[in-house]
């Protein structure tokens, strides 16, 4: 008997199943638990596809694709039945001849060799399901996540890549612009441009950070035990194939300080007391690894040498996921309609 691939299921009360590999006929998400009567707009979906989609900007990957999103179900008339609505991705730019050498070559980094320790089979070509091609589903959850919780302002943004940096402390500014590569100080595109084309010529590639604000998120959403909302958030975020790890508040900053210090401002704690919200801005911050493949595979590919632009996109609709999810339970609990 051959083994079954399960995980692809996120959420509870609203969840996403998301499918498809990255040279496959399409990539799609199934998105259940969502309330009916909501208006639905295909150009704002659209809009958030195109923030992800590969090949918009100098030193990314140069695979274009449309990304262009079909809605198969759970939509009339321009709103959402309260059924399960279905959007696919068709894909239309695969070079899988690409690929052809690392049929056996298993990429250090990649999911190839472990894919095989556990399945016995893989589609090689792109990474199959592994591919960072499958976080587009989850910017279609995402989208109708935030329908959802309209009220709440999901913004994230790079504060480290490579060498560049911007600021050192607690970071909740919600009205920041941002430049070509989603960094917080856009007067850096040129030379981050500049970069990145060198890191692709090189065939290297590198990390950074991701700092992730949500403003106007309601007190009480998230669990006392296992379902804490920091832990479903970390959750979220480590299930995006290149982030390894998560901190929220002061993170990492508190193993150097006293609790006199921590405990002078509910600020440090990054809108977040006992795993539940406390309905002041929450701030969170997440690291990402160079992208892995290197080297002359790197130079003869098409493979973004930094991940994290198109990841913030990814990064909020995995956000918004959570905090709808943790909103309609808290709804329910309210009504008393939830058990679990």
């Amino acid at each position: 008997m051959g083994r079954i691939m399960r995980g692809s299921v996120f959420g509870k009360m609203l969840s996403i199943t998301t499918f498809g590999e990255s040279h496959g006929v399409a990539l799609g998400v199934v998105i259940d638990g969502m309330p009916s009567g909501i208006d639905f707009s295909l150009d704002d979906l659209q809009k958030e596809l195109d923030r992800r989609a590969p090949g918009q900007s100098k030193g990314t990957t140069a695979r274009k694709e449309a990304d262009q999103a079909e809605v198969l179900s759970g939509i009339f008339e321009n709103k959402t039945l309260g059924t399960p609505i279905a959007v696919i991705v068709r894909n239309t730019n695969q070079r899988s001849g690409d690929y052809d050498q690392i049929k056996t070559d298993h990429r250090p980094g990649h999911a190839d060799q472990t894919y095989m320790d556990k399945y016995g089979i893989r589609d090689h070509r792109g990474g199959g399901r592994s591919s960072g091609r499958e976080t587009l589903a989850r910017v279609v959850g995402g989208y109708f996540a935030s329908l959802i919780i309209s009220q709440v302002k999901v913004k994230a943004f790079i504060t480290k890549l490579g060498p560049f940096e911007y600021g050192s402390n607690l970071i909740s500014d919600m009205s920041l612009n941002l430049g070509t590569y989603n960094f917080a100080d856009p007067s850096k595109d040129m030379e981050i441009e500049k970069y990145l084309i060198g890191l692709k010529k090189d065939g290297d590639s590198v990390g950074g950070i991701i700092t992730v604000n949500i403003a106007n998120c309601p007190a009480g959403l998230g669990e006392p035990a296992f379902d804490k909302l920091k832990a479903d958030l970390a959750k979220a975020v480590l299930s995006i194939g290149a982030c390894v790890s998560f901190s929220f508040g002061l993170g990492e900053k508190m193993a150097h300080m006293k609790g006199t210090d921590v405990s002078k401002s509910r600020e440090n704690f990054g809108g977040i007391e006992g795993g539940i919200s406390n309905g002041e801005t929450i701030t969170l911050s997440m690291t990402f690894k160079p992208t892995s493949t290197v080297g002359d595979k790197a130079k003869s590919g098409r493979h973004d040498p930094c991940i994290l632009p198109r990841a913030v996109p990814v990064v909020e609709a995995m956000i918004k996921l959570v905090i709808a999810d943790h909103y309609l339970r808290q709804n329910a609990y309210n009504n008393g309609m939830w058990h679990e």
